[in-house]
C-alpha cells in the first residue's frame, strides 16, 4: 500500500481492504469487510460500520465548516452497508449535537457533501453534487448544510442544496437542481422552483411495497393539505377528523405539526 498511513491506535476489523495513499488517523474504528479506495482520508473521531464501500478521494470526519466549532471532541458515526462514492465529504459534529450520523444501507453519490450534525436515516439515496447540511443524504453535487435531518428511504436527486435545519420526510423524492429551504413532508415528490408539492411518490412507494389503497389514502390526505386552499391548522384538523388512524396518516400529521421551518407549499392550479 504505497504512501498509506494507518495510525497505530486506529482499530480496524477483519478483512478490510485499504488502497494506496490512504490516511487513517488515531481514534478511528472501522468494521469488518469494509473496502477503502485509493487516497481516502478518514480523520479522528470517525466510526464506520461493517460491509461499507468507501471510494477514492472521499474525506470522512473532517472538522465542521462552522465558526462555532472550537475544537471540542465530536464524532462521525456511519452505519453498515453504506456505499460512499468518489470525492464525498462528510464532516463530524459540533457542540450542537456532538456527532454527525449516517444510518445503514445508504448510497451517497460522487461529490456530495454532508455537513456537521446531520442525521441521515437508512436506505437513502443522495445524488451527485448534492449539498446537505446535517443529517441528510445527498447525490451528485448535493449539498446538505448543518443539522439537516433526512429520514429513511428519502431520495435526493443531484445538484440539490438543502438549507440548514431542514427536515426531509421518509419516502420523499426531491427532484434534481432543487433548492430546499422548507421541510419536505413524507411520501411526496417535491419539484419546481420554488420547491413545492408535485404529487405523491407513487413509483417509489410501489417499489417499497405500498399497495394501491394506501397510495390512494396518501393522495387524499395531501389533497386536503395542499390543494383545498385551507390554512394548515384547519387542514390538519380536517385530516385528523376525516381519515382513519393509520401509521402513515399519523406520521404526516406529526411531521407537519412539529415542523419548525414550515413545510413546502402546494402546487398552483
Amino acid at each position: 500500500m504505497k504512501d498509506t498511513f494507518i495510525h497505530k491506535n486506529a482499530i480496524l476489523g477483519n478483512n478490510i481492504s485499504v488502497g494506496n495513499g490512504v490516511t487513517i488517523e488515531h481514534d478511528v474504528i472501522i468494521g469488518n469487510n469494509t473496502q477503502i479506495g485509493n487516497n481516502v482520508t478518514i480523520l479522528s473521531g470517525s466510526r464506520i460500520g461493517k460491509n461499507c464501500q468507501i471510494h477514492s478521494n472521499a474525506v470522512l470526519g473532517g472538522i465542521p465548516q462552522d465558526l462555532k466549532y472550537k475544537g471540542e471532541y465530536t464524532l462521525l458515526e456511519i452505519g453498515d452497508n453504506n456505499i460512499i462514492r468518489e470525492f464525498v465529504t462528510i464532516n463530524k459534529g459540533t457542540i450542537s449535537k456532538g456527532k454527525t450520523c449516517i444510518g445503514n444501507s445508504n448510497l451517497i453519490m460522487s461529490n456530495a457533501h454532508i455537513g456537521h450534525d446531520c442525521i441521515i436515516g437508512n436506505n437513502c439515496i443522495i445524488g451527485n453534487n448534492c449539498i446537505i447540511g446535517n443529517n441528510c443524504i445527498i447525490g451528485f453535487s448535493v449539498g446538505i448544510a448543518g443539522e439537516v435531518i433526512v429520514e429513511d428511504w428519502a431520495n435526493i436527486s443531484g445538484l440539490t442544496a438543502i438549507h440548514q435545519f431542514s427536515v426531509i420526510g421518509e419516502h420523499a423524492m426531491i427532484s434534481g437542481l432543487s433548492r430546499v429551504v422548507k421541510d419536505v413532508p413524507p411520501y411526496i415528490v417535491a419539484a419546481h422552483e420554488p420547491l413545492r408539492f408535485a404529487g405523491v411518490n407513487t413509483v417509489g412507494l410501489k417499489r417499497k411495497g405500498f399497495n394501491s389503497d394506501k397510495i390512494d389514502e396518501l393522495r387524499a390526505i395531501y389533497r386536503v393539505l395542499f390543494q383545498e386552499k385551507r390554512n394548515t391548522k384547519f387542514a390538519l384538523e380536517s385530516i385528523a377528523e376525516k381519515f382513519q388512524d393509520t401509521v402513515e396518516r399519523d406520521k404526516i400529521l406529526n411531521f407537519v405539526k412539529s415542523s419548525k421551518r414550515g413545510i413546502i407549499k402546494g402546487f398552483e392550479l
